[in-house]
């Protein structure tokens, strides 16, 4: 598998290869991408600037996925996908459209997915976001005009549409489907955690997380937005749970970080593996087996602990795959042995969330114990 692409979606997209059984070769332009070490071979090769070079790798491969959201380069590898030695998993009409807050809350609102109140509709507090950046860039929460108008000028500044809806409270939740171009497969509901700068800390896995009924319900709007869409190819729906029921933020049509390997960790279901038999016409091999799990990250510096969001990880310098470290299940981190400071995600799985819950708690004491980390900081949100 051809992997393009080094950063958080590099590993992620390793790492489940890797949980895969296949082969894999990484390519990025940066020689310290982290997800090469965790690749099989990787390349140093700009895919926009070096066309041809990339081609020649990526014509001996099975599949190819793109792990990275520069758009200049998913053109480029789109626009050589029939030199491919297998299927392109991507697809990027709909990552266009996904890209696009605006084009998605229209696809959205004709099947009736519920979704933050609009402006002005849903007065203050808002959320003020640019339609088509990616992550928390640009967005703020707005009081008042005063800062209504700061907003927007921020917006502005970076030449895009403001979207302004509802600000809506609870927790963060999330669901991946898997399309063929004609019908689609939603999968596993999953919580999102986030540290103290709404970064995504933490993933947990296991039943319950939303009830029975408003599980069903929400994959249904995952399932019907992709077929909508003509999705071909993988996709996350990003919601809030409310005390109201669930309402949609966004939706993204590329392989997410996090939520995969925490899927696979619970369930046993390899999305990685479901998207390449979906898009190479295979059936389907999902069996899911009851379970939970937490996939997580921490930043050690000297003698504190913290839980850390994914770009701060994203900091992590050539990681490996360990297996029991600390007492883990799985570790991919850059500690070695007399290290001051390094990075590690953690996953855990067991038979339910409070078995998980024990397994964490230990390993986290056995790294507090083993490095003599005195204090422990694990800041939210809501602590700030």
């Amino acid at each position: 598998m051809g992997i393009v692409g080094g950063a958080l979606q590099g590993i992620e997209a390793a790492y489940l290869a890797r949980k895969a059984g296949y082969e894999t070769v990484v390519l990025d332009r940066r020689e310290d991408a982290p997800a090469r070490s965790l690749a099989d071979s990787s390349v140093t090769v700009n895919v926009v600037e070096e066309p041809e070079k990339a081609k020649k790798i990526l014509a001996d491969c099975d599949a190819v996925i793109p792990a990275l959201e520069e758009m200049d380069a998913l053109v480029a590898l789109d626009s050589m996908k029939e030199d491919f030695g297998g299927p392109f998993l991507f697809d990027l009409k709909s990552y266009n459209i996904s890209s696009s807050k605006q084009r998605s809350n229209e696809i959205m609102g004709r099947y009736g997915v519920p979704m933050p109140r609009p402006w002005p509709e849903c007065g203050f507090p808002a959320i003020v976001k640019p339609s088509c950046q990616s992550g928390s860039v640009g967005v703020s929460e707005v009081e008042n005009k005063e800062q209504m108008d700061a907003a927007l000028k921020r917006v502005e500044e970076l030449g895009d549409t403001p979207v302004i809806q509802e600000f809506v409270h609870g927790k963060s939740i999330s669901i991946e489907v898997i399309g063929n171009g004609t019908s689609a497969r939603s999968y596993i509901t999953t919580e999102v955690v986030l540290d103290r700068n709404y970064d995504c800390k933490q993933v947990l896995c296991h039943p319950g997380i939303l009830s029975e009924e408003e599980d069903t319900r929400f994959g249904l709007c995952a399932k019907m937005t992709a077929e909508d869409m003509g999705l071909n190819g993988l996709m996350d729906m990003e919601a809030i749970d409310t005390p109201n029921g669930f309402r949609v933020l966004e939706i993204d049509a590329r392989i997410p970080s996090q939520t995969p390997a925490c899927i696979l960790a619970g369930t046993g279901i390899n999305l990685l593996d479901e998207l390449y038999r979906a898009c190479s016409g295979k059936e389907s091999a999902a069996k899911k087996q009851p379970g939970a799990s937490s996939y997580e990250h921490f930043h050690i510096v000297g003698d504190r602990m913290y839980t850390t969001g994914e770009k701060e990880f994203s900091h992590v310098s050539d990681p490996q795959y360990c297996e029991g470290l600390f007492g883990s299940d799985e570790m991919i981190t850059d500690y070695r042995p007399g290290k001051s400071e390094w990075r590690c995600t953690m996953i855990t799985h067991g038979k339910d969330k409070d078995e998980v819950f024990w397994k964490r708690k230990d390993a986290i004491k056995a790294i507090m114990d083993e490095c003599q980390i005195d204090e422990y900081i694990d800041l939210s949100p809501e602590v700030v």
